[in-house]
């Protein structure tokens, strides 16, 4: 089981009313080709949270990279109701592995997606976006001069009574 959040491109607003009727049903339709199952998809205006079941056989990566694509290309030409300015996804993903016993925490936590940020009760470890995000370079592609590489000290990982860790 996987909790899966990716946003807009830019954290745009694009993810409006009109578009979501649109693009959660599509995702859905989309997963099951795959053979993934969708337990739960909501979000806000510039980012989704989807929680899946995805059979071994695929790589998270390559069904995120399939339901970002086919969904954004889907939205700007095949939409009943395009957008009004050409629909994006950031590029990378985030991704939770949980088990059985935490996918009823994770589906509750995505169902409750807008009284979240209506609230601004959001999770940190959910929620949180930054310019340092965009992960590692890819390889065969230079670093520009002015990049800056982040690199965190390795620490044991640990999560205490303090943290709002979602499961």
């Amino acid at each position: 089981y996987y909790h899966l959040i990716w946003a807009t491109h830019g954290r745009h607003p694009w993810i409006t009313p009109a578009v979501e009727a649109q693009l959660f049903p599509y995702l859905v339709q989309r997963a099951a080709k795959l053979e993934v199952r969708v337990l739960a998809i909501n979000g806000w205006i510039d980012h989704i949270h989807l929680v899946v079941a995805i059979p071994p056989k695929h790589a998270v990566a390559e069904v995120v990279k399939d339901l970002k694509g086919a969904s954004a290309r889907y939205l700007n030409a095949g939409a009943a109701s395009p957008p009004a300015e050409p629909f994006a996804w950031q590029e990378g993903y985030g991704v939770l592995t949980m088990g059985e016993q935490q996918c009823g925490i994770a589906i509750a936590y995505v169902q409750r997606q807008k009284e979240h940020h209506a609230a601004q009760h959001t999770n940190r470890w959910l929620e949180r976006s930054e310019a340092d995000d965009d992960g590692p370079i890819p390889l065969g592609v230079a670093a520009a001069a002015n990049q800056r590489v982040v690199r965190e000290e390795s620490v044991p990982y640990r999560v205490t009574e303090d943290d709002d860790f979602p499961f």
